[in-house]
């Protein structure tokens, strides 16, 4: 527990990387406090979001980075991260306009499983925006 003790309680930030040199990062809106997505962050998208102040992640499918907003002009700015006891993983309280998600709702989270019927999924949010607008530009 000694090792652990430093990484849960002091002020040191070691953020812990899993096998493929990534950590999982969920964006929640700074001032709603909805969750808006969850993503993933390599070191270099970690720095740059630092850096910039602007949330970049690492794309798993296209195994690149990835700026939230480069195509849709949705950008997050990040207000504080936050980093969970074991710091395998972030959250980035971000300032958003509308439409996080890909497909034009604010959340990638607008559905929800219906309770009665275990495989059956229930809209929970109207969209916000086109998306072929938004990544037609």
């Amino acid at each position: 527990m000694g090792a652990n003790k430093n990484i849960e309680e002091d002020l040191g930030f070691v953020p812990k990387f899993d096998a493929n040199g990534l950590i999982t990062a969920i964006s929640q809106d700074a001032e709603t406090g909805q969750v808006l997505m969850v993503a993933y962050m390599n070191k270099e998208a970690l720095n740059l979001t630092l850096q910039t102040g602007n949330a970049v992640f690492f794309s798993r499918s296209r195994k690149k980075l990835w700026k939230k907003g480069e195509e849709s002009g949705h950008v997050q700015k990040v207000q504080q991260i936050l980093v969970d006891c074991d710091q395998d993983c972030l959250i980035l309280r971000v300032s958003v306009d509308q439409g996080q998600c890909h497909v034009g709702y604010q959340s990638c989270f607008y559905r929800a499983v219906k309770t009665a019927a275990k495989n059956n999924l229930e809209f929970v949010a109207e969209k916000v925006y086109d998306p072929k607008k938004a990544y037609g530009k």
